[in-house]
């Protein structure tokens, strides 16, 4: 019997790539901030010159899927993680947007084998997204651990 399981040990030799929703950047800034923050703290080199981590910025929730394809598709990244949030108005967009953004992600990762993590905090209140990005917990943190977590995985399976 063979358990696989995905590590943090070997988390330097990843390559990553986190796309990026500027709609909401108050929160989405947070969430990079802990996302940068636990790849650092695992091994990973952050610095704005680093050859392991690519930042691609988007407008929106709706547009992460699209970029996350296309950096997929290049075949260099072992892990890609989403950062947004969309916050419940008093229209259907929300709904409209969460929805499209978590399809499209979930399906790009599925057609292409690359894991995409989805941190995309979807809530009722500016309050509910400023506390999952808050100091005290930051879920940028848990996104990108996932995203170690997924991309040693993947490699020990291939």
């Amino acid at each position: 019997m063979a358990i696989l399981e995905g590590t943090f040990e070997k988390s330097s030799s990843l390559k990553i790539a986190v796309v990026i929703a500027r709609f909401n950047d108050l929160i989405t800034n947070k969430l990079l901030s802990g996302c940068l923050d636990c790849l650092s703290r695992h091994g990973v080199d952050v610095t704005e010159s680093s050859s392991q981590l690519d930042i691609a910025w988007v407008p929106g929730a709706f547009e992460l899927p699209i970029v996350s394809q296309e950096l997929a598709r290049k075949e260099k990244y072992d892990v890609i993680i989403t950062l947004g949030a969309v916050i419940r108005g008093d229209t259907p967009h929300f709904d409209v947007v969460v929805s499209e953004a978590s399809k499209g992600i979930a399906s790009v990762s599925r057609e292409l084998g690359v894991p995409i993590i989805f941190g995309v905090l979807t809530t009722d209140t500016m309050q509910q997204a400023l506390e999952r990005a808050g100091v005290k917990s930051n879920l940028g943190w848990s996104y990108a651990l996932q995203g170690l977590e997924m991309g040693s995985l993947m490699k020990a399976v291939r």
